[in-house]
């Protein structure tokens, strides 16, 4: 199976994230361990913002930021994404 995804350039406005139609995005914390749970376009969706995220022109220290109103299923644990060195 091949899938081709799209990154959107960083540009002055910031990180432009894209999300596949119908993604479900759901995150707890278990025991001490972070667990994503995700049906496929969620898997994609995820995968394209990092592949975005790690663009060499994004400042260092750049995150994405996902909670229950902003993306995950409700209930979730925020969960943050950082652009290390």
């Amino acid at each position: 199976m091949e899938i081709k995804l799209t990154i959107l350039e960083y540009s002055d406005q910031g990180l432009q994230l894209e999300w596949e139609e119908g993604f479900e995005i759901k995150t707890a914390i278990i025991n001490g361990d972070i667990v994503i749970s995700a049906n496929k376009a969620g898997l994609i969706s995820l995968a394209r913002h990092m592949l975005t995220l790690a663009q060499d022109v994004v400042p260092v220290g750049h995150h994405l930021h996902f909670d229950e109103f902003n993306c995950l299923e409700e209930d979730s644990s925020e969960l943050i994404i950082e652009r290390r060195c």
